[in-house]
């Protein structure tokens, strides 16, 4: 059993909610105190690893147990502290509307797989935030990159790691699927 200093109970929410939450809880922590986050949303392990990598946070881990995940985050010291960044560029959807069917234009969609599979934008390429760095050779740096998921949270994470990795073109769109009104599709 991993010894926590405090439990967030963050099971039934989709995201942005589990990290709205862990960044109130963790911040009720002291430095190197360990928080429980209970989920049920199966996007919450990559939103939390990168929300971690953002931070300064240490990301322990993740267990399964009855359909629950039960994530475990050490709170950083103060010397690991990051301040919290956003991705510089965003698209609102109307702007992101404006630019589908464009030669050199990726439309990123990072939710997770099911989340695509019911709704999603026609054309939009599917790789999950989690899957996304040992899959960024599926994706061309000299095109324009706009990634979205549910409400711009997700999407966030993965536009700032394109452009860690070299990616110069990259939007954020927001508020993202939650609130567009164009097109859609699901493949079932």
């Amino acid at each position: 059993m991993i010894k926590t200093d405090q439990t967030l109970d963050a099971k039934g929410l989709a995201c942005p909610m589990p990290i709205v939450r862990t960044k109130k809880a963790i911040g009720e922590l002291q430095p190197g105190q360990v928080l429980e986050i209970q989920a049920t949303d199966k996007g919450s392990t990559a939103d939390l690893k990168a929300w971690s990598e953002r931070t300064g946070n240490q990301y322990l881990g993740t267990i399964e147990e009855a359909g629950v995940l039960k994530h475990y985050l050490r709170k950083a010291s103060g010397e690991d502290e990051k301040p919290e960044t956003s991705h510089p560029h965003i698209a609102q959807n109307e702007d992101l509307e404006k630019k589908l069917g464009v030669a050199n234009v990726t439309l990123l969609d990072v939710r997770e797989e099911a989340e695509f599979m019911f709704n999603h934008i026609p054309g939009a390429v599917s790789i999950p935030l989690g899957e996304l760095e040992n899959r960024l050779t599926e994706l061309t740096k000299e095109d324009e990159i706009y990634v979205i998921c549910r409400t711009g949270s997700r999407s966030d994470f993965a536009a700032q790691k394109l452009a860690q990795n070299g990616f110069t073109k990259v939007w954020n769109v927001v508020p993202g699927i939650c609130k567009w009104n164009g097109p859609t599709e699901k493949i079932l």
